[in-house]
């Protein structure tokens, strides 16, 4: 039996893509990776993003953000919680991700947060990934 993990893909192509200073990225799309690009976008990691329909599934363009000497502003992304090993947190139980200079993202009741909304909301849910 294939596993796929689509959003470690999705993470994976980001980290791949900040490392080789590509300007844009054209992932496959899902509501999944669409809602963690928005969360992204808020919290400043990259510059922008957009949906391009096409006749299947549609395609995810990420514009990525880098500061003036060229460096990514996404140090790291980590995927945390997997198909084969589920990590769900209670909201007071939501680890800070660098002392709080990272942004932890979470699936939760109320659709994906931050860790910083999931914590005001006092909800938990299950932790995807962190980026810092």
């Amino acid at each position: 039996m294939v596993m796929t993990d689509p959003i470690a893909d999705f993470l994976t192509q980001i980290r791949n893509g900040c490392m080789a200073k590509f300007e844009q990225l054209d992932i496959p799309s899902s509501k999944m990776k669409l809602n963690i690009a928005k969360l992204l976008k808020e919290e400043g990691y990259i510059k922008n993003y957009k949906l391009i329909k096409d006749k299947r599934q549609g395609r995810l363009r990420l514009y990525l953000k880098y500061d003036t000497d060229n460096v990514s502003v996404i140090g790291g992304i980590e995927r945390i919680s997997k198909p084969s090993c589920r990590v769900y947190v209670h909201h007071d139980k939501i680890p800070p991700v660098l002392n709080g200079l990272g942004t932890a993202i979470l699936s939760t009741s109320k659709g994906l947060l931050t860790d910083r909304e999931a914590r005001k909301q006092k909800v938990g849910g299950e932790l995807l990934c962190k980026v810092w």
